[in-house]
């Protein structure tokens, strides 16, 4: 900052007449020509800047021919600003000085300020070396200036307030009109809260929102601006290539277009400079775009003669500020009353918005969860605007409001793409599925089929091996040798389980290809299971096996309804499966019993047992539980495939229990069945 040694005139003055003698400066700026650099404390407006600035104003001309500065400085903070920013004071200590040092130093602290903006950077560091000693005539035309003002207010005091016993009307009609605004912002609010709460249609929200707070306000126009890394889509707006200038968008600056205009913003290079241009149909734009810009979603103006910047031509003149997207993040709004002051700095940025007819602008970020969504921002077209702070607090409100829209958007857009993905994997697996059931159906068909077909080609040759060896084995023992005799036995009992073998295949393949029909008959349970134990005692025996047959039943439940032949079929299957993994002097027991209508047939051995592991396997087609390696159980795994087969076709269950070393326990359940045909 200045010291005194510095000053040429230091003094505390009224802020009015501080305001007057900046205005003198600007008239003198002005008389000296366009190459006058001038700046006051609003060109700090969009930087961070330290709290010793923040109580600072400050009039800087800065010519070759003519330089001046003009400094005041509050002796507290300064509170609310008011009309003319005099805020709770109404003087201030004010140091005026032509100082080639004072002024050059000055220019250099300011310097300082803006070292993340390199192009006003360097802007200011050629002003401070342009730096001259006053031309002889132009001081003293600022001095004749100085007089001509000092001759005309010679007595000049500062307005005291209205008197508080002067006429009610001057005293409570401004707090009455301040009341009313505030109950209007208020409601204005309230509409927009009421109106997010029952709708989640985003364009329609934000487009009866700015539109609102447009009118409310009295705007010339209002935007929103979503920067493209944002995750709320925007339809794309069909036009041309529009170029846009960058360091606008990140500072606050908007291109303004009409509603349902959606436009996608990108930065290129073009001989080492940054171009900034749209294209809306080229998609490695896109990207670079999601990388730098954004772009414009609504806009509302108050009449049509406002400039629309939709197809503006604008090259090489903007210089990417990132540091500007941290601010809005942090929360800050930018309040430009007079972009002719703030951007005195920017020629170029200061043409674009001339272009634009913005001569004010209030901008406030757009953020839900820590993430910066993008911008609301006012615009005052045609004139100067001090913002006050309530509408400063209604456009952040909105902002608010806004961001809760759009993360509610958001979340529906998810909760929506998540839902459409969800029943696309479904749609994509059930055809999978499909696609994998039928093949798997037609193979299965077409084993059953070709096992089918290749049974039934070996059943004619079989049945003339058996016969022709059992008619041998009828022959007188003279005529055979013993030898003879034990091979014909052998090619007998070869014959006889091949024989099985098929059978099995061909009730497997028949029920599978749904062609099995259960021959529904009354008959006696007894009977059939003595039948079955009495086919195999003879096997049992040889096995030295003891087969018992254990009968709970009722004899006036002994009639049941159902195929006989299968159901004995399934009995016999259960017994010659017990009998064969039963060791020497084991037992295998059959009980029958009658519950509900229900046959219950439980097949008990003391074998060798299953391991639980292997269980799911027990009735797999072809599926023996001992491994090749160490088998030493003959069969094709058929048998109990199909029990469970022939099982399900009476519509009853089979259920296995098993320990391993200590033996199996197999039961099935066979309801009644009606009488008639079942396919």
């Amino acid at each position: 900052m200045l010291s005194s040694a510095d000053l040429s005139f230091s003094r505390t003055l009224p802020i009015v007449v501080f305001n007057q003698l900046g205005e003198l400066l600007e008239q003198m700026a002005q008389t000296v020509g366009s190459a006058t650099l001038v700046l006051t404390e609003a060109v700090l407006v969009r930087i961070g800047i330290p709290v010793e600035w923040q109580r600072q104003r400050f009039t800087l001309v800065v010519s070759e021919q003519f330089s001046a500065l003009l400094v005041g400085d509050f002796e507290e903070e300064q509170g609310s600003r008011g009309a003319g920013g005099q805020g709770l004071y109404s003087e201030i200590n004010a140091q005026l000085t032509f100082n080639l040092e004072a002024i050059a130093s000055f220019v250099c602290e300011l310097r300082h300020l803006f070292e993340c903006d390199s192009y006003t950077h360097q802007n200011l560091e050629r002003y401070q070396q342009i730096i001259r000693p006053n031309d002889a005539t132009l001081q003293s035309q600022f001095s004749l200036l100085l007089l001509e003002y000092l001759l005309t207010q010679p007595n000049q005091e500062i307005i005291a307030p209205p008197s508080p016993i002067g006429p009610a009307v001057y005293i409570c009609q401004p707090v009455e009109d301040a009341l009313k605004k505030q109950i209007s912002q208020e409601r204005l609010l309230n509409q927009v809260t009421t109106q997010i709460r029952k709708s989640l249609d985003l364009p329609v929200i934000m487009a009866t929102a700015i539109t609102q707070v447009r009118e409310f306000l009295e705007l010339d126009r209002l935007v929103i601006y979503k920067f493209a890394g944002s995750q709320v889509k925007a339809q794309q707006y069909q036009s041309d290539t529009i170029p846009l200038n960058e360091t606008a968008l990140l500072t606050g600056m908007e291109l303004s277009v009409r509603e349902p205009a959606k436009i996608y913003f990108s930065i290129h290079e073009n001989n080492g400079k940054h171009s900034p241009f749209v294209s809306v149909n080229n998609q490695p734009l896109l990207k670079d775009c999601q990388k730098y810009g954004g772009y414009i979603v609504y806009e509302a103006r108050a009449t049509d003669t406002i400039t629309s910047v939709l197809n503006y031509t604008e090259k090489n003149c903007f210089i990417r500020t990132s540091q500007c997207w941290e601010k809005y993040r942090q929360g800050f709004t930018l309040a430009v009353d007079d972009i002719e002051k703030t951007y005195a700095l920017e020629e170029c940025l200061l043409h674009f918005l001339r272009k634009c007819q913005v001569r004010a602008k209030l901008a406030a970020p757009i953020m839900f969860e820590d993430k910066l969504w993008g911008l609301l921002i006012a615009h005052q077209c045609d004139r100067p605007h001090e913002w006050s702070d309530s509408e400063k607090n209604l456009l952040v409100a909105i902002a608010e409001q806004l961001a809760i829209a759009i993360h509610q958007a958001e979340l529906m857009q998810t909760l929506t793409q998540e839902k459409q993905n969800l029943e696309q994997r479904v749609i994509e697996r059930t055809m999978a599925l499909r696609d994998a059931l039928l093949a798997a159906e037609a193979a299965n068909r077409l084993r059953s089929e070709f096992l089918a077909t290749i049974s039934h080609e070996l059943l004619t040759p079989l049945t003339y091996v058996i016969g022709m060896s059992s008619t041998l084995l009828r022959w007188p023992l003279g005529e055979l040798s013993q030898r003879q005799r034990g091979y014909l036995q052998t090619i007998h009992d070869s014959g006889e389980h091949l024989l099985e073998m098929i059978n099995d295949i061909l009730d497997l393949s028949q029920i599978e290809a749904g062609k099995t029909a259960l021959n529904i008959s009354e008959f006696s349970l007894v009977n059939v299971a003595e039948n079955a134990v009495k086919s195999l005692q003879k096997k049992a025996t040889s096995e030295q096996i003891n087969l018992i047959l254990d009968l709970q039943i009722n004899p006036r439940c002994d009639r049941f309804t159902a195929d006989a032949e299968r159901v004995e079929q399934i009995i016999l299957n259960l017994l010659t499966n017990a009998i064969k993994f039963t060791p020497e002097s084991g037992s295998v027991t059959l009980r029958l019993w009658v519950e509900d209508n229900t046959a219950i047939f439980q097949v008990e051995d003391t074998g060798i047992g299953i391991p639980e592991e292997q269980l799911p396997l027990l009735f797999e087609k072809f599926q023996q539980l001992d491994t090749p390696y160490r088998r030493c159980y003959e069969g094709t795994g058929l048998g109990l495939a199909l029990t469970k087969q022939l099982v399900e076709l009476h519509r009853g269950r089979i259920e296995v229990e098993s320990t391993v070393s200590i033996g199996s326990i197999f039961t099935v359940w066979i309801p009644t069945q009606a009488v008639r045909v079942v396919s």
